[in-house]
């Protein structure tokens, strides 16, 4: 009796054992990590890309290559909360018609706005709608807004663009000037010499003669001498 006890408690603890093995193998084998990027935008999980955000180029100079096609297009991920069409009824969202130059979070025929967008203040400047669109919730904590914004700045100028030609028409702004040129003397890109380096070392080069040899005005006063006879 106690050799069948024995054995039956041999084969349970044996059988726990498989199991516990079975389980780490199969933890091992099946494991799997976070994927480098999210196929959809996840709010508050920010992009890696170093200094990529300094280098976007401002709204004035991507709204100058804008293209409202685009924008209309790119508008078509909005139109399941908002219309934008002239006296166009609002949604979970407002309407956007004329939005562009308008104040922020009022009128919008008494669309209940967020306490947070409406902490805000000011109207929908160009600026104000890159920020906006980039990340709402960024712009204003707490929005009831539940879209992660557009991470691309040349479709969130398209749609910008598109905006203002419902209704709005504002003048764009005036696009950015491309950074000055370095001053005299600074060295050029791609390692060249300045210009006026160069020709420093011209003038060097003529003016000072080989080491033994007459000094250039002795060397013209015997040319001249030559000619003379």
């Amino acid at each position: 009796m106690d050799n069948r006890t024995n054995t039956i408690a041999g084969w349970i603890l044996a059988g726990f054992a498989s199991a516990l093995g079975l389980s780490i193998v199969g933890g091992m084998w099946l494991h799997s990590e976070a994927p480098e990027k999210p196929g959809y935008p996840i709010q508050g999980v920010e992009e890696s890309g170093g200094d990529a955000a300094a280098a976007v180029e401002p709204i004035a100079n991507r709204l100058a290559k804008a293209d409202t096609a685009k924008g209309a297009e790119t508008f078509k991920k909005c139109q399941t909360c908002h219309t934008i069409n002239q006296g166009g009824p609002n949604g979970q969202g407002p309407n956007l018609y004329g939005t562009v130059g308008e104040a922020i979070a009022q009128g919008k025929g008494g669309f209940a706005f967020s306490d947070a967008l409406k902490a805000v203040g000011g109207t929908w400047t160009f600026d104000k709608l890159d920020a906006w669109l980039t990340s709402p919730r960024k712009f204003a904590n707490g929005t009831k807004m539940t879209f992660a914004g557009l991470s691309d700045p040349q479709d969130r100028a398209n749609v910008i663009a598109y905006l203002n030609a419902q209704g709005s028409n504002l003048p764009l702004p005036k696009p950015e000037a491309a950074p000055a040129a370095a001053a005299n003397g600074a060295a050029p890109a791609n390692g060249a010499a300045p210009a006026n380096a160069a020709a420093s070392t011209d003038v060097t080069n003529q003016a000072t003669p080989a080491p033994g040899a007459p000094s250039v005005d002795k060397q013209a006063a015997v040319q001249a001498s030559k000619q003379d006879k």
